[in-house]
């Protein structure tokens, strides 16, 4: 699936991941925003959340946006990559929705 379509399905359903989730902020990242992916690879998504949710729910958020995009999915939080050299490498590539 192309970025664009990825980018349109995660807009469509930006709000009801808000209402579900608390998702305030979500982005994509790595080979996919950047057009350089191949077919058997996964989607990077940032997400930024209202307030921290459980493991259960934060898997359940990742089964969704899957569900929806039809791709693997890798999803992690700014808490998640506050490395400095890995939250170098996910800036670059942010596409937010």
């Amino acid at each position: 699936m192309s970025r664009e379509k990825i980018l349109e399905i995660l807009r469509e359903r930006k709000e009801d991941l808000r209402k579900k989730y608390g998702v305030v902020r979500i982005a994509i990242f790595g080979s996919r925003a950047r057009g350089d992916y191949k077919d058997d690879s996964d989607l990077d998504v940032l997400v930024e959340l209202e307030e921290p949710i459980g493991l259960f729910e934060f898997t359940h958020l990742a089964y969704e946006i899957e569900d929806l995009v039809g791709v693997p999915v890798d999803i992690a939080t700014p808490a998640m990559i506050n490395k400095p050299i890995l939250k170098e490498s996910v800036m670059e590539d942010l596409i937010y929705v």
